[in-house]
Formats: C-alpha cells, structure tokens, sequence
C-alpha cells in the first residue's frame, strides 16, 4: 500500500468503523495495522511485514491462509447459487453439510441448525431449550446453569449466560434465570486443596445449584469443554463426565459449547467425547468450521430429545425461530471445502502429533520471572503474566499491550485478553513455526521486563538460565 492509502484506510477506519470490543475513551483514535494480505500462518501490514498469526484470527484459522481451494469452491457456488430462502427451500451445499457435522458428531447429535456465527448458534441452543420445555409442557423448567469467566456470545441470551464480568457491566444482560458456578481453573484452588479436591467441590457445587434451584426448574448447563476467551481455562480430569452424569440424573440438558474447541483445535473434529468423554445434547460451533473463510455455525441437537417435541410429540408447535442467512450455500460449501481439506491432509493426525510439542515450548516461559503461569490443550495455549503487589486491572491491561506490541514489532501477533497471551495457531503449524513463535514471545516478555525497570522502577527479577 502506498502511504497516502494507508493514511485513507486508518481515517476511514477511525472515523466510522466501530470495532468489537471498542474503548469508547479511544474511539477516533488508534490508527490500527492495516492487514493487506495472508498466506499459510502468515498475515502482512501495510508495511508489508510478515507477521505469525498467534491467535489463528479469532480461534478460527484451521487450514491456513491464500488456499486456492477454498477461493474456486466458493466463486463456483456463487456463480451456480449464491442464495437460498432457507424458510421454504433447500440447496445441495446445505443439506450435504447438515449431514456431514451430524456424521461427525458424537453420540445421537444428528439434527443440525446452521447459523450464522457462534453467537447465533448458542443462541440457537437457549431458544431451543426454551421452546423444548414449553412444548413438553414444562414451562417452569427455564434457570439455567453456567461458570465464572465462561464466554458465550454476544447476542442477548449469550450475554446472560456469559460469566466475564466486565464483557456485561454496561448491558442490561443479568436475568433471574442464569446461575453462575465458581471458576475451575485448578491452579488457583485454595491453599492445600488437593486438584482432585478441587474437582470434588466443583462438580458438588453443580449438583447443589441444582438442588436449590430444584431440578424441575433447571433446564440446561452451558460450558466450553475450554473456556477459551475466559483464558484457556482446562477444566480438572473428569469434570465434565461428571457434571454430564449429573445433569442426566437430574432431567437438565448439557449444552457443550464447541465454538472453539471443534474442527481440530484439540485434534478431532469434535473434542466433548473424543478429549473429555461426554456426549452432550446439544453442541454448538462455529470459528473453525469454515476456517474462517466465511461466517457461519452450528447447533447440533441429539436425536432424544428432537423426537420428544416433533412428530406425534410436537403439540402443534412451529419452532419459530431462524435467520435469512441459515444455511447459507456459499458458506456450507465453504465449510465442506475445509472439512475436505482437514481430512485429505490428515490435519487433525498433525495436530495431535505436534500438540504436545506446542505445549512443551509454552511451558519453557514459565521461567520467566514476569510469567504467573502457563496452561493450555492441543493447539490451544494462555501465557499469563503479572508483577506481585503491583496488580491492577490497569497495570494489567498496560502489561498486556507492552507484550502485544513487542510481539507486533519482533513479527508475532498475539491476542492479549488483559494480562494474558492467548495462542491458537492455525493447525498447520510446524515445529519450525512453533519454535519461531515461542522465541519471538520470550523475547517480547523479557523486551517487557526491561521497560518495567526502566519506565516504573520495577525489578522483577532474573531469568533462570
């Protein structure tokens, strides 16, 4: 881009689009890099300096960038049909999609919305929850049951059933029907309380909220098998098999929220069964499975409790619920074109084989005095970093962007969730890469360390040889 491109693109940008997550204080005011172009696991600024994507776009970029299958198989289905009313019609792409994630899904989860994004697909699946209870005639059978620092969406029901506090203090999200668990990152359990402790106490606090509420009121349990946005939190061995047995003894849907985890992040198409031993009822998705070519998601929903409201069940009811985009044909072509890709190259075999190498590298910073703690599964990994007695929410945000912008300036991007560097490179990754990105990273948190001392006269210490 020439320079006087470059200036017209920032002022665009500054001057109308309004960004996810924009600081109202600095709306108008940052002049953002301007992304030109991507290969592999590789983005360009407008500078044309390369960058590794460390956090795979938004958890999303599975089969890397500039893959020429992907750009002729979406071009072919918009010149054959670019759309569809989905209200009263079909269209092959769609239709061959549905039946495709309901081959790949675990247990009997076989019938499939297709949305829009993962906001629409876990709204898809609150909606669902609602409409199933009303149909069965149970319409007292509505709380709902999530975790502390769980992300969930954007759209209204998703915000109620998000746990980050400060993603909701300006929406009027809080409703008397979600419930919200205590965080189940182990690592932060209370002083001599074992992990499996631990685990006791937080599949026990599920099965309390339960009681209390009275299982005749409790619909569903939302949760990511990681909560990815919340800072890849890994939940203890078992949790989730076992608040799963809970919520069937107890008449309550699992909703296993999959919109990152699914489509290789963990090495299989879906990580509920496969990684954590759980069939849910419903499973939603997204981000991966269009490697982010085009937006789209899922709601898969188990064959049960589909049949307990249609047919002779369906008390007459419409399931009134649906967006002009559902099965979009370009995109569900775009997400059979990497589901192709996935499964020719046998990439979920490489994530699982380089998965444990991604993690060993992670836990080389650990090292680093800066570093608090380093936690991650599969292609997926968090490096939190902090300064003791020096924490704020302030100081933390600052930390984190000093990283992110060393990381920028050394050719990594990195996505810092306050304090915390999340990772979730695009599944092509090769150890090479992965050693090109670790090293970039340490040197970014130690660029860091050394502004602390120079600029606020904190001495944090040495870094182990």
């Amino acid at each position: 881009m020439t320079n006087d491109a470059i200036r017209l693109t920032q002022l665009q940008d500054r001057s109308h689009f309004i960004h996810p997550w924009e600081s109202m204080a600095d709306a108008g005011k940052n002049d953002r890099s301007v992304i030109t172009r991507a290969e592999g696991i590789y983005v360009y600024d407008e500078h044309n300096r390369q960058l590794i994507d460390g956090p795979g776009g938004m958890w999303c970029m599975q089969i890397g960038y500039g893959r020429q299958e992907m750009a002729d198989a979406i071009a072919d289905q918009v010149m054959a049909m670019p759309y569809m009313n989905p209200f009263a019609l079909t269209s092959a792409p769609s239709a061959q999609l549905a039946a495709r994630l309901a081959e790949k899904a675990p247990g009997d989860l076989n019938h499939v919305f297709l949305t829009t994004c993962g906001s629409t697909a876990v709204d898809t699946a609150l909606r669902f929850v609602q409409f199933y209870n009303n149909v069965k005639g149970r319409p007292h059978k509505k709380q709902l049951i999530s975790r502390a620092d769980a992300y969930h969406g954007s759209t209204y029901l998703c915000a109620q059933v998000t746990g980050k506090d400060r993603d909701k203090n300006w929406f009027d999200v809080d409703s008397p029907n979600v419930h919200f668990l205590s965080q189940v990152n182990a690592s932060k359990r209370p002083s001599g309380t074992t992990a499996e402790q631990f685990c006791d106490a937080r599949v026990n606090e599920l099965e309390q909220k339960i009681l209390q509420l009275g299982a005749d009121n409790v619909a569903a349990f939302i949760a990511e098998p990681i909560q990815a946005s919340g800072g890849v939190i890994v939940p203890p061995d078992g949790y989730l098999r076992r608040c799963r047995e809970i919520c069937r003894q107890y008449d309550v849907l699992f909703i296993a929220d999959e919109v990152v985890t699914a489509f290789g992040r963990l090495g299989h198409w879906f990580a509920s069964k496969e990684v954590f031993g759980i069939e849910p009822d419903m499973i939603t998705c997204a981000k991966g499975l269009t490697s982010g070519y085009l937006p789209m998601g899922a709601c898969l929903i188990s064959a049960r409790i589909f049949a307990e409201v249609s047919g002779e069940h369906a008390n007459g009811a419409t399931f009134a619920h649906g967006y002009t985009y559902s099965g979009h044909p370009v995109a569900s072509r775009a997400a059979l074109t990497s589901m192709d890709i996935i499964e020719r190259e046998q990439i979920l075999e490489h994530v699982r084989a380089i998965s444990p190498y991604f993690q060993q590298r992670l836990q080389e910073l650990a090292s680093i005095p800066l570093v608090a703690e380093v936690r991650g599964l599969g292609l997926v990994g968090c490096v939190e970093c902090t300064v003791g007695g020096a924490a704020s929410l302030e100081f933390d945000m600052d930390l984190g962007a000093r990283i992110d912008a060393h990381c920028q300036q050394l050719g990594l991007m990195v996505r810092p969730i306050v304090n915390k560097c999340v990772f979730s490179p695009p599944l092509i990754i090769t150890v090479e890469q992965i050693d090109q990105m670790i090293a970039i990273l340490k040197q970014a948190i130690l660029l860091t360390m050394q502004d602390l001392e120079l600029e606020c006269g904190i001495h944090i210490g040495a870094v182990a040889a």
